[in-house]
């Protein structure tokens, strides 16, 4: 049946047993793509027949349907035409692992970041009706996404709508890890309230039958139903704000699925179709542990064990390591993720020290501001979150932590590169955002054992503090030099003269090989750790400056606003003699792509960095100086 598909109105054409083996087929041939190139494999297996109803119910591309945070937009990739290129799955120029408009005109709006598509979709349908068109706009929000806020702001101003708007809630009681929170307690009261619709259907079915009073009775119900909802179903939250309620349905009935999205287009304003899905439906691995079967490396088939074990830890593991070990000692010490515990490595503190760890779900804004309310209470919170995740509560680092200078740690794992998730999920702009905030101080660790230096001096620093480290394997080299961390200050690693390279974070073993290479060919090369990204250490530039006709700054984050155009505008200043090089990622989204790939593509690899030292400065040889002095 897969082989027919090849475009949005080709499942039109399919019998009811042809979608069975449909359904069937695509998970196959998810389990087959996504075990060879990675992705997200259980939330893409849960929503098959949704989006199959999806398709059949609506009119692609005309309708709109808009994917909440887009990882599990696999399948409706596949019905749009697409299946052909799954080979290459956020592969470097291949198929992204998330809707991309200039990808398909199938795909209405680019996401990534979670509890976005009420919101986006409400306003495509607001424009649809100032300019007079017709078409459906659906949006698809899962249940984990529900515990943040910018979904109920969505939801408040659709109540306003008066032209069809269709939500669908697809509830499986997970966003990565398992939900938490007040929303996820009230949607377990609905998926246990079935009792009302099969109420409805018997007592209609049974009063249809009764001659001459059973169709006054049916009317005499239909006007009451309002309160029959408010006695059986708890809450009744999205019926109370003006949007009509349909569900819960079986998101894996395919027949359900598709007559209740038939009722949800005859209405003239905002509804919820309430969807209940099993996360890694159809792959027993990923049913049993839906968690790590979220985001998956290549993995066997058979056993759903990953191709390639991870043998060294990462920078998260040290994080989660070291965290736990200060907190044994310091009980002022919590700990704080929006919906990653696993992610961010504090699943293991959440273990030893329950009562010290919150987990606010899908909220980073509100993980924050509640850290800066721990703060001021006395507590030392550290906030564990993924770099680009961060910049969701931007105003609430500044407003609730910095202004009031609150000692709250920011954990920022997956800053730079990450590679396969591509745009909306590279970490590559913290060092500029946090850089702009008063009060607040950044440290990059250069390798495992700086990490935990730097935590050591994080949680006991007064003020608030982010330590911003990458994805993947934590750097072993350099141990010798592991001194104490100094408030400001950086460190010279390797000195000599004639070009200064001034490393933060990752590029410091970055460095450190451009270093090696560049001194087998006779240059003399200084390294330096600039450590602190804010403060700089100016006083470690001016040293360079004073001793260096060359300084070459190296970062992996965006060049506006980062570290290397501040320590040019110094130098510049006060030693206009000394050229100044800047190496960092371009002002542009970089697309998903193996990290190694993309750091080739962008020219921050240790041969492209030796390349344009060369071409910028172009200096002589130390010993080719001396031979032709001689």
């Amino acid at each position: 049946m897969l082989e027919k598909i090849n475009g949005p109105e080709d499942i039109k054409a399919l019998d009811k047993k042809e979608l069975e083996i449909l359904a069937s087929e695509i998970r196959e041939f998810l389990i087959e793509k996504i075990s060879a190139t990675g992705g997200h494999l259980a939330s893409n297996l849960g929503v098959v027949e949704l989006t199959m109803a999806i398709y059949l119910t609506f009119d692609l591309p005309n309708d709109k349907i808009i994917w909440d945070v887009g990882h599990q937009a696999y399948t409706h990739k596949i019905l749009s035409g697409r299946k052909d290129y799954f080979d290459d799955l956020r592969q470097y120029r291949g198929l992204s692992g998330f809707p991309k408009t200039k990808e398909s005109p199938c795909d209405a709006f680019d996401t990534g970041h979670s509890s976005t598509s009420i919101s986006a979709g409400l306003g495509m349908a607001q424009a649809r009706d100032i300019r007079g068109e017709d078409y459906r706009v659906v949006s698809v929000i899962g249940d984990g996404a529900l515990t943040g806020g910018m979904a109920y702001e969505a939801l408040n101003n659709a109540a306003r709508l008066e032209r069809n708007f269709i939500i669908i809630l697809n509830d499986n009681n997970m966003s990565i890890s398992e939900n938490v929170g007040g929303m996820s307690r009230y949607l377990s009261s609905i998926r246990t309230g079935y009792g009302y619709n099969d109420l409805k259907k018997n007592v209609t079915s049974i009063l249809e039958k009764v001659p001459v009073a059973g169709p006054a009775l049916i009317d005499k119900i239909s006007r009451t139903k309002q309160g029959i909802k408010q006695l059986l179903i708890p809450g009744m939250l999205f019926e109370n704000m003006g949007i009509t309620y349909l569900g819960p349905v079986d998101g894996h009935n395919l027949k359900q699925l598709r007559r209740v999205l038939q009722e949800a287009k005859k209405l003239d304003h905002a509804v919820l179709v309430h969807v209940l899905t099993q996360k890694g439906k159809g792959y027993r691995p990923a049913e049993k542990n839906p968690s790590r079967f979220h985001g998956v490396d290549p993995f066997d088939i058979a056993t759903g064990k990953p191709k390639k074990p991870k043998d060294q830890p990462g920078y998260t593991d040290i994080f989660s390591r070291k965290l736990c070990r200060l907190a044994r000692d310091r009980e002022d010490i919590v700990a704080i993720t929006a919906a990653m515990p696993d992610g961010t490595g504090l699943k293991k503190f959440a273990g030893l020290y329950p009562d010290r760890f919150f987990d606010v779900g899908i909220a980073e804004q509100h993980a924050v501001t509640s850290a800066a309310g721990m703060a001021a209470a006395g507590l030392r919170p550290v906030v564990a979150v993924y770099s680009s995740f961060l910049q969701r509560a931007y105003d609430q680092i500044l407003h609730d932590v910095c202004l009031q200078n609150l000692p709250v740690v920011f954990a920022v794992d997956r800053a730079g590169l990450v590679g396969s998730d591509g745009e909306t999920h590279q970490g590559i702009f913290d060092l500029s955002y946090l850089s702009s905030i008063p009060n607040m101080s950044i440290m990059a660790p250069k390798n495992l054992w700086e990490l935990q230096r730097e935590l050591e001096f994080a949680v006991s620093y007064d003020g608030p503090i982010a330590i911003r480290y990458p994805r993947g394997e934590a750097y072993k080299g350099l141990k010798e030099f592991d001194a104490p961390v100094i408030y400001g200050k950086g460190e010279i690693l390797y000195e000599e003269d004639q070009i200064a390279l001034l490393a933060v974070g990752s590029m410091v073993s970055t460095a450190e090989h451009i270093r090696e290479k560049m001194k087998a060919e006779g240059y003399h090369v200084t390294l330096a750790n600039g450590r602190f990204i804010k403060p700089i250490d100016y006083e470690l530039a001016a040293r360079l400056a004073q001793t260096h006709d060359y300084l070459v700054t190296l970062e992996e984050n965006v060049l506006q606003g980062g570290y290397g155009l501040e320590v040019t505008a110094y130098i510049h200043e006060h030693y206009p003699g000394v050229r100044v090089l800047n190496i960092a990622l371009p002002d542009a989204y970089i697309e998903h792509g193996n990290v190694s790939v993309l750091r080739e593509e962008l020219e921050i690899d240790s041969d492209s960095i030796i390349r344009r030292i060369k071409e910028c400065f172009c200096p002589a040889r130390r010993d080719v100086q001396e031979e032709s002095a001689t």
